[in-house]
């Protein structure tokens, strides 16, 4: 039996996962380190086979055609006074401005990411190699801000189990590694994970297998091989959110195509020869709503509102727990739908014929999702465009049909100009304000836990949606031929007879595709149940609790790990998409009171809490004798093994 590594007798934590959450959560200790512990010993076990900042999916070697969905300004890893924590602010620059302190020469970056830095404004949206490099640099300025008796070393392998009682030390198992870390509080900051396939994705790539077909399931684009998706060859798409986007980079640009731009600023796709030809529906039918390219003047909407603190508050107290479609929903509805009506009276009073006093009382009084919300909006906006439907806004093609395929292309040509023009004219600002309430709802339902994948589908189809540009582009592979539409409520059968994949929609009744490739073009949801990771898998065998939804369960108020008696375990927490309290990205929009900040604080704060009481019983290990800022670990004299690269 292998005897743990005495990783000293100071105090330790090891956070799994070295992404941007665990970076979120290094930054908030250093932060919170010097009101909570003083300058008591501390190390500071960073675990992740991918480097520090980026992690797994923001890492550096991916294709530089790829994008982020947020433009540079609204993208930051810092808090701000917005943000409702019992920590302190540590400002810091977002990516645009990041990006400006490295034309000033105020920051040094990699030269190859010059011409990326100098071209990068506030509106524009930057490479994901960008962001690594961003994230990189959050990294080690928060690693620098920590107190000089705190440690952080630095493991470039996976952690596969986390063992120990509830009232000692953790053992924290890495790959490869006979001994364990020994950690008095663990910390998994996992982010996306793969997933074994479920049932319906398990007989489709079974049918694959025996028919010598392609079936490429669901899984972080960036990380899938496309070698085997053939030019020419049709491949059937279901998925139409960033993930497709991301596939549809790859599989033309990504293949040797190229963009022109005409005079009346029209593109037009030029093919290389081999690119596949995409055939994508989803149950929507249409792409994500492109971002909103301009910003809000004015007063925003002064939400939360009608789904606040308050509402949260009874909604938890209620008896017999809560409903998310008949508790949840509708006061969600109340809410966006006042913020949408309070940028339509005070920014657009000429296209409404009441009283903004007078609308906002009756609005107040009718109750959430109730037929008095619907009379009176149509009673005070003219014009139904003008109007908030959010259940109709999730099926915008609903009952619509086209007599053939090609009818179906212009239709869904025209849905998405549409959407383009509309997102991109201030005169819709509503929408804008409508995505403002969105990020407020997003924040008050940390509290409650996760409430399934519909939720989290709806508000990414509405608030995380990708750029202008990319929709321009998928217009002119439209054009092209490359792309081609499904339509809603997609359907893929596997056809035994002829041993290939079959889709259609009830767009074009009757109208079936056939191809030799299928790729599912989504994440794989998040669940304790099927995932692959070992660590995860073993939490859950050894009685960590999962929700309905296969999410691990966690305290809402500081992400330690509940079991399944609904106990907090005192030395292991969790925070991410992969828990019931999954908040949105780990960096966030300056100025909107991001949840993932909130959480981080909230933990930094438990977790030194917790250290402060041991700190004062241990005896300080020698002082540290080796400084390598480069690689930021410095290793203990009790630990040869720190260093563990």
């Amino acid at each position: 039996m292998s005897r743990p590594v005495n990783n000293s007798v100071r105090p330790s934590v090891v956070i799994v996962g070295a992404g941007p959450r665990g970076t979120g959560l290094i930054e908030r200790i250093a932060a919170n380190a010097p009101e909570l512990y003083g300058d008591a010993p501390l190390d500071l076990h960073l675990v992740d086979p991918h480097p520090p900042g980026g992690g797994r999916i923001w890492r550096r070697d991916q294709s530089p055609l790829l994008w982020m969905n947020s433009t540079a300004e609204d993208v930051t890893m810092f808090t701000d006074e917005s943000v409702e924590q019992a920590g302190p602010v540590r400002p810091g620059p977002s990516l645009a401005e990041w990006a400006a302190a490295v034309r000033a020469g105020e920051i040094a970056v990699d030269p190859g990411l010059a011409e990326a830095v100098a071209a990068l404004g506030p509106r524009d949206f930057a490479g994901r190699r960008l962001q690594s490099a961003y994230l990189s640099w959050v990294y080690e300025r928060s690693v620098a801000s920590l107190p000089p008796s705190v440690a952080v070393h630095e493991h470039r392998r996976p952690a596969v189990r986390v063992s120990g009682s509830r009232a000692g030390r953790q053992q924290v198992w890495l790959a490869g590694r006979p001994a364990p870390l020994l950690a008095d509080l663990v910390v998994l900051a996992l982010g996306h994970l793969e997933s074994e396939l479920p049932p319906e994705q398990q007989e489709l790539s079974d049918f694959a297998a025996r028919h010598g077909l392609v079936h490429l399931p669901p899984a972080f684009t960036a990380d899938s091989d496309l070698s085997a998706l053939r030019p020419g060859e049709p491949v059937l798409v279901r998925g139409f959110g960033l993930a497709f986007v991301d596939l549809m980079v790859l599989l033309t640009e990504g293949r040797g195509g190229r963009y022109v731009e005409g005079a009346d600023g029209q593109l037009t796709y030029r093919p290389s020869g081999r690119e596949p030809v995409l055939h994508v529906g989803s149950r929507r039918g249409v792409p994500y709503h492109s971002k909103i390219g301009y910003e809000l003047s004015g007063e925003r909407p002064p939400v939360p509102r009608f789904f606040g603190p308050a509402q949260v508050d009874e909604l938890l107290a209620r008896p017999g727990g809560v409903d998310f479609r008949r508790d949840v929903w509708p006061l969600i509805g109340k809410e966006l739908g006042f913020a949408h009506y309070h940028r339509l009276f005070t920014a657009h009073p000429e296209r409404t014929r009441m009283n903004w006093a007078d609308f906002e009382e009756e609005y107040a009084a009718a109750d959430p999702g109730s037929p008095a919300l619907g009379a009176l909006a149509g009673a005070a906006v003219p014009d139904p465009a003008d109007r908030l439907d959010p259940d109709a806004l999730d099926h915008p093609l609903a009952g619509v049909r086209y007599p053939d395929g090609e009818a179906l292309q212009e239709g869904l040509r025209g849905w998405i100009e549409a959407d383009l023009a509309r997102r991109h004219d201030p005169a819709h600002s509503p929408d804008l304000a409508v995505f403002l309430a969105l990020l407020s709802v997003y924040g008050q339902l940390v509290r409650i836990g996760d409430r399934g994948p519909w939720w989290h589908g709806f508000f990414s189809y509405l608030a995380s949606g990708p750029p202008g540009p990319r929709l321009r582009q998928l217009l002119a592979l439209s054009r092209a031929g490359v792309v081609r539409f499904l339509g809603a409520g997609t359907t893929v059968t596997a056809d035994e007879r002829r041993g290939v994949f079959r889709a259609g929609s009830a767009a074009v009744p009757g109208e079936w595709v056939a191809a030799r490739a299928l790729v599912e073009a989504r994440l794989p949801e998040p669940t304790v149940e099927r995932t692959r990771d070992p660590l995860l898998r073993a939490l859950y065998a050894d009685g960590a609790a999962a929700t309905p939804a296969g999410l691990l369960a966690v305290d809402p108020a500081d992400a330690r790990i509940l079991d399944r008696a609904g106990r907090p375990h005192p030395r292991r927490f969790a925070l991410g998409p992969h828990t019931d309290a999954r908040s949105g990205g780990a960096f966030a929009r300056p100025r909107t009171n991001a949840p993932a900040f909130r959480q981080n604080d909230a933990t930094a704060r438990a977790l030194l809490t917790f250290l402060r009481a041991r700190a004062t019983r241990t005896v300080p290990a020698s002082p540290r004798t080796v400084t390598v800022p480069a690689a930021r670990t410095a290793p203990t004299p009790e630990d040869s093994h720190a260093a563990d690269h």
